[in-house]
């Protein structure tokens, strides 16, 4: 299992998310409102 883990662990890279990205994100996920009725999953977006 260490051999495993310890080959794939240098493969890995770190990646920087910009700003802009994290705030789009956001304001998406506080626009987003999930709502079920009578078993029907809804998705809007409020604007």
């Amino acid at each position: 299992m260490e051999k495993i883990y310890s080959e794939h662990a240098n493969a890995c890279e770190v990646i920087q998310a910009k700003k802009e990205t994290i705030s789009l994100l956001m304001q998406y996920s506080r626009a987003l409102h999930y709502l079920e009725y009578k078993g029907i999953p809804f998705e809007t977006i409020l604007n």
